[in-house]
């Protein structure tokens, strides 16, 4: 028996969820930028946390809850954000913070359950996102 097979993710608090996605989703972003032919550890370094800063995750999950999420992933997020926790950001505001827990959840629950192709699709996008509003940042 798996290990994890005891665990729902549906049921899990959401704050372990956004332990793990914090993991996963960093993981990912270490991964893609390395795809992109990045060596430097500084540069790997920069350019990671603009993917995995508060401000950036919080952006993303703005632009997911308009149109990309399906109502089970919308009520989870909901409820990550709104989950009092005694955890502050020492760079990004409460509601920043509360929005990028909650996209760190949204990872975390789709790890668990083990919906990989969604999961790729939430941190792909997620991605594309980013750096779509860094290249509309340097250009403006």
């Amino acid at each position: 028996m798996n290990e994890r097979e005891h665990l729902d993710p549906k049921r899990m608090n959401t704050t372990a969820l956004a332990f793990l996605g914090d993991a996963v989703y960093e993981l990912y972003i270490r991964d893609l930028l390395l795809t992109y032919g990045m060596t430097d550890a500084d540069q790997l370094h920069r350019a990671c946390v603009r993917y995995v800063r508060a401000e950036s995750q919080a952006a993303v999950i703005r632009r997911m809850m308009e149109d990309f999420l399906d109502e089970e992933e919308l009520a989870l997020v909901k409820r990550a954000r709104n989950h009092k926790s005694g955890a502050r950001s020492r760079s990004a505001g409460v509601v920043d913070y509360r929005l990028a827990t909650a996209f760190e959840a949204l990872v975390g629950w789709h790890y668990m359950a083990g919906n990989g192709e969604r999961l790729e699709e939430i941190m792909g996008r997620a991605a594309s996102l980013i750096a779509a509003g860094r290249s509309e940042h340097e250009q403006g």
